[in-house]
């Protein structure tokens, strides 16, 4: 079984976010709330406020002997339009050119890598979140830069009432 990180997730979450984040102009996460396994925050940047949730897998399997912190996240960008950008951090490099597999509930989505980070295609999004929402817990196959392939399973509890927090917050 996982262990909860040493560090809260609010400074993993943040950490993330800020990577995943184009502008130098942040401010510090405040959290919305606990729901379930996924918690929500609400951040500004550039002086636009984004809504963002996020959770860790509940188990992860692979043959690696290190690994960094591994994350899902769901992001509400209003002022750019952006609702709900699923993007995981996995904690190692992808295999270049590598998809990633998302199964929830036997549906399959493929999301495309760059980095550590993997992100639905365009338009996907939508479809990805609403599978989230019915699902009971998601499993997540990626191929690092060494060619080990990792299984990470997250659960979906508390998923819902996460999104519509989010979604309250940034007014979408």
């Amino acid at each position: 079984m996982l262990k909860r990180p040493a560090l809260p997730v609010l400074i993993l979450l943040a950490a993330l976010a800020a990577l995943l984040t184009p502008t130098a102009a942040r401010a510090a996460p405040e959290l919305i709330g606990l729901f379930g396994d996924w918690e929500a925050y609400t951040a500004t940047e550039a002086g636009n406020k984004i809504c963002y949730m996020g959770s860790e897998p509940k188990k992860m399997e692979g043959k690696y002997t290190q690994r960094g912190r591994v994350v899902m996240l769901v992001t509400h960008r209003p002022k750019d339009k952006e609702k709900g950008i699923v993007s995981i951090t996995t904690g190692y490099t992808y295999k270049s050119g590598s998809d990633v597999s998302v199964e929830i509930g036997g549906a399959t989505f493929k999301l495309f890598t760059a980095g550590e980070h993997a992100f639905a295609e365009e338009g996907a999004d939508a479809k990805l979140v609403q599978s989230m929402i019915r699902g009971a817990d998601m499993v997540v196959q990626g191929t690092s830069s060494r060619g080990t392939l990792t299984t990470d399973t997250y659960s979906l509890t508390g998923f819902t009432a996460a999104w519509k927090a989010i979604g309250k917050a940034c007014g979408v």
